[in-house]
């Protein structure tokens, strides 16, 4: 088994495996929200594309954001913590990084998988159990490098007894450079401020056991279930 790392949304790394890493907050979100009960995310690359989907699924509830700020008429933003209980069995999504990141995903890799602070641990057992050549994709922050997710993807390296590429080294180094989750999380210089009880609860740990996976396509979205 060998794990890769792309830090940044142009690298277009494939392998058998893609794990994408947007964690704060898609990924994070998109794992909460499976745990919580919801049967499915409709992930959209646009705005348009949410709205268009919603209009066919009705009973569905939408959520989004850009530059974490609540997309106009939707019925919630792309906080973690607005999907601990579920308002019905689809959520469609759209968010500035990580539902792009998805589809961008879905096009160079066989299987694609959702990782995150929250379900760490499920995340390496899964990829341990596949026993297949892992490329850990991050999101980044609007196609640039973001220190969170590369924070995040090196703490999946390191559960991970693989042969590293140069860049999954780097991931690992990262990781070990910062002493609990949270201080990796808030390294950034980059984003918009506001965001410290999400940041909070996207720090914790292994607290769900769902592994979002990338089921297929419904019109323009990524459909996301649970492995």
């Amino acid at each position: 088994m060998r794990v890769d790392v792309a830090f940044t949304p142009a690298e277009h790394k494939s392998a058998p495996v893609g794990v994408v890493v947007d964690v704060l907050r898609a990924t994070s979100t998109i794992a909460q929200a499976l745990a919580s009960g919801y049967e499915r995310i409709l992930c959209c690359r646009e705005i348009d594309d949410a709205r268009a989907l919603r209009a066919r699924n009705p009973d569905s509830l939408v959520g989004g954001e850009r530059n974490a700020v609540r997309i106009d008429g939707f019925d919630v933003g792309a906080s973690p913590r607005e999907f601990l209980e579920p308002r019905a069995k689809t959520l469609i999504l759209s968010t500035t990084n990580g539902t792009t990141a998805i589809l961008d995903a879905a096009a160079h890799c066989e299987t694609v998988l959702l990782g995150s602070l929250l379900n760490l641990e499920a995340v390496g057992r899964t990829l341990r159990a596949r026993e297949a050549d892992a490329a850990i994709l991050c999101a980044g922050f609007k196609g640039t490098f973001a220190l969170d997710d590369a924070y995040c993807a090196g703490r999946i390296v390191e559960l991970l007894d693989a042969e590293r590429s140069d860049a999954a080294i780097a991931a690992g180094l990262v990781a070990r450079a910062f002493p609990v989750a949270h201080a990796g999380l808030t390294a950034r210089t980059y984003g918009p401020p506001g965001l410290e009880e999400d940041i909070a609860f996207c720090a914790r740990e292994s607290v769900v056991d769902v592994v979002p996976r990338f089921a297929g396509r419904e019109g323009p979205a990524a459909v996301v279930v649970a492995d």
